[in-house]
């Protein structure tokens, strides 16, 4: 995951150089863009959803009964949707969404110093503009921003019991609300957030239709889902998971154990 969450870093760096002139080339037509106005602290608003989404999506996987199961297939699937980012973000580059978010000045050059320094500033923002370090344009398809905020409603309603439903129904309102928000402030094209939704989706979907059914997990002429690229690294993963996993929490740390014994007890 982290190989290419970098490698989505490096196609930016690479992307920023490439990008059509603000000045010379407006944004393009979308129907979404062409009729709201462009607010620009509505990408914080996303932004600080994003980042409440995040930390209480990891919370429940730390706290999760199998969190080793659950943080590898997370970071297998999250390390799919980085890739594809980085190759479709670098072979079609678009004109920038926004009039006024602030882009750093073209070098008109790039050297493997140049793309180090883009991606170390890069990830000391960890990707946020609300942090002030991403401040290259050029990562339009697909948005980032969606597919962390349907990554984690995808997360929460799939290993947290069905009997929490106002809290799914709390995490998909709240992705509802900072992709909104996204496009409110003319930070990607509506055809980003399309492409992402449908991306994580289908890749989640897939990923635990697999994990979830054990017929699946073999190579067979009618299981065509063995034709995934990545279905040898998700056999590798998911060969010894042989059934869906409860949805139970407990204590992750060796101490207290006094927390152990109660979370046994129950």
């Amino acid at each position: 995951m982290m190989f290419n969450f970098v490698l989505t870093l490096i196609s930016l760096s690479l992307v920023h150089e490439r990008v059509p002139d603000r000045d010379v080339y407006g944004p393009l037509p979308d129907v979404f863009l062409d009729n709201v106005p462009a607010y620009d602290w509505a990408l914080d608003v996303s932004e600080y959803i994003i980042i409440v989404c995040i930390n209480t999506s990891m919370i429940t996987m730390i706290f999760h009964k199998h969190r080793w199961i659950v943080f590898r297939r997370i970071f297998l699937i999250m390390s799919l949707l980085y890739m594809y980012r980085a190759i479709t973000m670098y072979v079609t580059v678009l004109p920038i969404a926004s009039k006024t978010y602030p882009c750093s000045p073209k070098l008109n050059e790039t050297s493997p110093l140049i793309i180090a320094k883009r991606v170390v500033k890069l990830m000391s923002g960890f990707g946020l503009s609300v942090n002030g370090q991403h401040t290259y344009c050029g990562d339009f398809i697909y948005s980032g921003h969606t597919v962390i905020l349907v990554f984690s409603y995808l997360i929460i309603s799939e290993y947290t019991p069905k009997k929490l439903y106002l809290v799914h129904w709390l995490y998909w309102i709240a992705a509802c609300i900072g992709v909104i928000m996204l496009e409110m402030s003319h930070g990607h094209y509506s055809v980003d957030v399309i492409i992402a939704y449908y991306v994580t989706t289908r890749i989640f979907w897939t990923y635990h239709t697999l994990a979830n059914n054990g017929v699946l997990k073999q190579y067979s002429s009618n299981n065509l889902l063995s034709r995934e690229w990545w279905f040898g690294i998700f056999y590798y993963f998911e060969c010894n998971v042989s059934a869906p996993l409860p949805k139970q929490f407990n204590w992750p740390l060796p101490w207290p154990r006094r927390w152990h014994l109660k979370s046994r007890a129950s």
